[in-house]
């Protein structure tokens, strides 16, 4: 088992490319199902807003779910982190 990514590197990189974050917490298919639902929100927004509302409002959905993955990231390798170096959390037998 590989020693877990940084949480502020999984922070940085969740924030600048979208399912990233989740690839270096090693859950790359979480990752690959948040991007998925970024787009669909992002679409379904963009479908059903008025023609007047802004480029954020339009992507509104789209924007929420990104960043939720961004928390979502960042607070596994936290605990991932937490869990490889904690004495009594890392080992099964207690």
């Amino acid at each position: 088992m590989r020693t877990p990514a940084s949480p502020w590197l999984v922070l940085v990189v969740a924030a600048v490319l979208p399912g990233m974050g989740h690839v270096l917490n090693d859950q790359a298919k979480r990752g690959l199902v948040m991007v998925f639902y970024m787009l669909l929100f992002g679409a379904l927004t963009l479908m059903l807003a008025d023609a007047d509302t802004s480029f954020v409002g339009k992507l509104a959905g789209g924007f929420f779910v990104y960043s939720l993955s961004v928390v979502d990231a960042y607070r596994t390798a936290v605990l991932r982190r937490q869990v490889r170096t904690s004495p009594t959390l890392g080992c099964a037998g207690g």
